[in-house]
């Protein structure tokens, strides 16, 4: 047979391949502290050609692949996917912050003007190149604790030319870094102020030119919507997820954040690949999602930051084995947050998920809000070879502690990245 060309012997799996129990490990015996390395992981070309026990590849690993590296009895886990943010924009709202903090609410502050329209205001002021420069810093925080895949939505351009300008933005990430971006035309997050009192007409905007606009430049690979009181209709999503299909795009919603408008039926009625926040969703919300195959994306990081009392469902998605994915949600305003390792712990403290949920949760529930579920988010023959080595001495160690990076070594496509 032709070698691999790289190998990784001594190491522990959480392939992810299977169940919560045992961390899709190749073994139940190696979740515990010390147990023997006995797994390898070979990648030939951008996929994984190997995944599982040493032994199985024989005493000479050498004879197998051109480059063996030892991977010091570290676990292995599939690349990180942060599946819901909206790290490219103009400004901070740290004042806002300050404002929160002596009483006013989010809703408050976003009638007043404040909210996402300020952010509007900013990005709209910035070239795309410093949407760029501005917007690095903050992916290389992510990047430096193992994502491989970031999902970067529009929505604080709201007008055709800014929106295209921030999903350029987005997309030239990845001719910076090696990280793999998926853009998301979020042009029904806000009002824009010059639509003020006109808000049907904003709405035929986004459904007759913005995404038309943007996949004739190639530039989104979902659509998606803010569905609230603060922000826009049941009637008007619809609107924007029926041009959103007529153009062949998948669907992602903003939904039931802060009241129940349905938002979760709404997004499987249209086989959304995902519905995000949840706080207020019911139950039957949940059913329509499992039957559609959408998956729930919980924030914890927005819930903590807005001091939110309201907890997602989360034995109802359990109940409905909906799969449930994590997200930074990366925004100036409700989640200023740039650690995904800390949304694992956040989501364990605040949610109660356990370090296995939340583990597949920035893994292949990841991966399957995006669309990309055959693709990446476990260690397997086939897949993309994104993974992650670690010094922990378990997986729970991901989400036990709190402002720790135990990140080791990240294999993009294969390759190391450095």
């Amino acid at each position: 047979m032709a070698k691999w060309d790289r190998l990784w012997i001594n190491a522990r799996l959480a392939t992810m391949r299977t169940g919560f129990w045992p961390y899709g490990t190749v073994a139940k015996d190696a979740l515990a502290p010390g147990a023997p390395a006995n797994g390898a992981i070979a990648v030939e070309g951008e996929r994984i050609a190997f995944a599982g026990v040493a032994a199985e590849i024989k005493d000479k690993p050498e004879q197998f692949a051109h480059e063996v590296i030892d991977a010091g009895g570290r676990w292995i886990t599939p690349g990180l996917v942060d599946c819901h943010t909206h790290l490219v924009f103009g400004g901070d709202r740290a004042d806002e912050f300050e404002q929160r903090l002596g009483g006013a609410t989010y809703e408050e502050i976003a009638r007043a003007g404040g909210g996402i329209r300020s952010t509007v205001r900013a990005t709209r002021a910035a070239s795309e190149d410093e949407l760029v420069a501005a917007a690095l810093p903050r992916l290389d925080r992510l990047l430096s604790e193992g994502v491989t895949t970031i999902e970067i939505k529009s929505g604080y351009g709201l007008s055709v030319a800014d929106e295209l300008k921030q999903l350029r933005a987005a997309r030239r990430l990845a001719d910076s870094r090696r990280v793999d971006v998926r853009t998301t035309l979020l042009g029904a997050h806000a009002l824009p102020p010059e639509y003020e009192g006109k808000q049907s007409d904003y709405v035929a905007l986004v459904c007759d030119q913005l995404i038309p606009h943007a996949v004739g430049a190639k530039l989104a690979d979902a659509v998606d919507a803010f569905c609230e009181k603060i922000a826009f209709t049941p009637a008007e999503t619809e609107a924007v997820f029926a041009s959103a299909k007529r153009h062949g795009l998948p669907v992602k919603l903003h939904a039931d954040q802060l009241s129940d408008l349905g938002g979760a039926a709404l997004a499987a009625k249209y086989k959304a690949l995902s519905a995000d926040h949840l706080e207020f969703t019911s139950e039957a919300g949940i059913a329509a999602m499992a039957k559609a195959g959408t998956v729930a994306v919980l924030l914890p990081g927005a819930f903590y930051f807005l001091r939110e009392t309201r907890l997602p469902p989360i034995e109802a998605l359990r109940k409905h084995k909906v799969p449930i994915a994590l997200a930074s949600d990366v925004n100036p305003g409700s989640s200023p947050a740039l650690s995904l390792l800390l949304m694992l712990n956040m989501a364990c403290t605040l949610f109660r998920l356990t370090p296995e949920e939340a583990l597949a949760g920035v893994t292949r529930a990841g991966a399957q809000a995006l669309g990309l579920g055959q693709d990446r988010g476990v260690l397997a023959p086939g897949y993309r070879a994104d993974f992650v080595l670690w010094n922990i001495e378990r997986p729970a160690d991901l989400a036990y502690w709190m402002g720790a990076n135990p990140c080791h070594q990240v294999v993009k496509d294969g390759r190391i990245r450095a």
